[in-house]
């Protein structure tokens, strides 16, 4: 999991517009998509991630060629595409705009939602988490299109849920930096919705997160996530692990979908990349601390992967910024 707090680290995960919502029965909502929510508060976000914590009750939700899910008290809602969803007691019933109920409040407090016939309570707390393209290739892209994860269970994750429960509280009684606390909260949940996501992964599964559970992609990915400008080679790797160079090469490829060199060489331009943009370090500096001896081989690389030289590359970030 070592890797994984890394890439989150450094693509850089955001939370912000959060909303405290008390529905009752009957009732449905339509949930646009997280962009279009999101637009004025992250306007640089490049994805939105989307979650609903059920507090109280129950709720159903679809999203377009899904069969709905269902989901309880104490289950975390991960929407990792950010897609258009519904969300109800009856998904039969005509849709409210979600987006129209919402009741601002001040800076830095929690909208409010208050909707329903009146019955049956039901009581989400609803965030957007915005990253990094990155992130979202790297990680997002292979989740399910909804993921329903229980936080009734585990120290951590009742701790989670009820300090959210609790800055809602705070921010009810219009005490500031409320919102503050629920954006770091809910990157802590969305963090802890991942790891128990890959702990509960079938075998024969692939992708980013699958290798990150298996014995010795996990432990490669460590390794390179440890050391990324050291020299690596698919040998030593090899070595380290306890397998032939060719039988890593090859479990790699198939979990992660690149071999274990693209991997090193685009995780170092990532991390060359945040750099740039958050230091004031020269580009050859940049260069030596991500494992290029040249500056030269490393703007080619950077520009290669990114489309852009290292120089342009930040200047872009700073104009927009």
């Amino acid at each position: 999991m070592d890797a994984l707090s890394d890439v989150l680290r450094v693509v850089r995960l955001n939370a912000a517009v959060f909303l405290d919502a008390e529905f009752t029965a009957p009732w449905c909502v339509g949930e646009p998509l997280g962009v279009e929510v999101c637009v004025e508060q992250m306007p640089r976000a490049q994805h939105v991630v989307i979650y609903h914590m059920v507090t109280e009750g129950s709720v159903h939700i679809a999203i377009r060629d899904q069969e709905p899910r269902f989901a309880e008290a104490g289950d975390l809602i991960v929407i990792p595409s950010g897609e258009a969803h519904a969300l109800g007691s009856d998904l039969s019933l005509p849709r409210a705009p979600g987006e129209r109920l919402i009741v601002d409040r001040g800076p830095d407090e929690v909208g409010q939602v208050r909707h329903g016939g009146g019955g049956a309570v039901t009581r989400l707390v609803c965030g957007y988490l915005a990253c990094d393209s990155s992130l979202f290739n790297a990680v997002l892209a292979p989740l399910p299109r909804i993921m329903i994860v229980s936080m009734r269970e585990g120290a951590g994750a009742q701790w989670l849920a009820s300090s959210l429960r609790f800055s809602i509280t705070e921010s009810g009684a219009q005490r500031a930096g409320a919102g503050t606390v629920l954006a770091k909260l809910s990157e802590l949940m969305f963090v802890e919705a991942i790891r128990r996501y890959v702990e509960s992964l079938p075998p024969g599964q692939t992708g980013w997160l699958a290798g990150l559970r298996d014995r010795f992609v996990g432990k490669t990915l460590a390794l390179i996530h440890a050391k990324p400008a050291y020299t690596w080679t698919v040998e030593e790797l090899a070595s380290e692990v306890g397998l032939s160079r060719s039988a890593l090469g090859e479990r790699f490829t198939t979990l992660i979908g690149q071999p274990p060199m693209q991997y090193l060489t685009r995780w170092r331009l990532q991390l060359a990349a945040d750099l740039l943009r958050s230091s004031a370090r020269s580009v050859a500096a940049v260069a030596a601390e991500v494992g290029y001896d040249s500056e030269a081989a490393f703007s080619r690389a950077f520009k290669r992967e990114l489309g852009v030289a290292p120089s342009a590359w930040r200047q872009q970030e700073v104009a927009s910024a």
